[in-house]
């Protein structure tokens, strides 16, 4: 694991970004990705309330939330790496049943959505597993490159090597610009004519509206 800084585009240096995990991130949470190089925490205790198992894409009615269930723990807390996914509900046909629906007729839900439905498909028993490799494509179709460490033990909040942004890029925070460096840009969606722009949505809403364009609408976020 990487704790050293490292040199922005315009030769600045700036904290490398500490993340949690997150299903289908939002929009800022892939901006952080364009840096070049993020942490991911594995040891934090798990959050319910978090992007960790949910994300959210506008469907003709409005905004959705989309939840990937976990197995419970008899335990009571349990660390990221170590939650489970649950699949006593179809939620994976039911979540892609959602994304087409809201996504269908965008500009570039066809051309991406061969590479996005197999994690609607094939089950995968660990949450953070499902996370990293989802958030890894997301990368590879965005074009973002990216060096991704995870953490060896958790990292404590006091520890200021970092841009520590586990409990700050969360579904009940608006984007903080002054904290993150990252400021919202609005761009097309598909149904922004009768709800207006959504801010930070998942990247999916992104990846679909606005395709190879995604990527310089991210880098615009960090200024880039």
């Amino acid at each position: 694991m990487n704790l050293l800084e490292h040199p922005r585009r315009n030769n600045k240096m700036i904290k490398t970004p500490l993340l949690s995990q997150a299903a289908f991130g939002p929009v800022e949470y892939f901006a952080q990705l364009t840096k070049g190089s993020v942490i991911l925490e594995m040891h934090s205790h798990y959050n319910r309330q978090s992007y960790r198992n949910r994300y959210h894409i506008m469907g003709a009615n409005g905004q959705l939330a989309l939840s990937i269930p976990v197995e419970k723990n008899k335990n009571g807390k349990v660390t990221d790496k170590d939650v489970k996914i649950a699949y006593h509900t179809p939620w994976q046909h039911n979540h892609w049943h959602s994304l087409v629906s809201a996504y269908n007729s965008s500009p570039f839900f066809q051309f991406y959505s061969d590479e996005i439905e197999p994690f609607f498909r094939d089950k995968h028993p660990n949450l953070f597993d499902f996370n990293l490799k989802s958030t890894e494509l997301l990368c590879e179709l965005l074009g973002i490159d990216v060096k991704i460490d995870l953490t060896d033990d958790f990292i404590d909040p006091e520890h200021n090597d970092f841009l520590d942004l586990r409990d700050h890029i969360h579904p009940k925070a608006p984007i903080n610009r002054a904290l993150t460096g990252t400021s919202t840009i609005p761009y097309k969606q598909v149904f922004d004519e009768r709800h207006g722009f959504q801010p930070n949505l998942s990247i999916l809403d992104l990846l679909f509206n606005k395709g190879p364009e995604a990527l310089l609408v991210l880098e615009e976020m960090n200024g880039i």
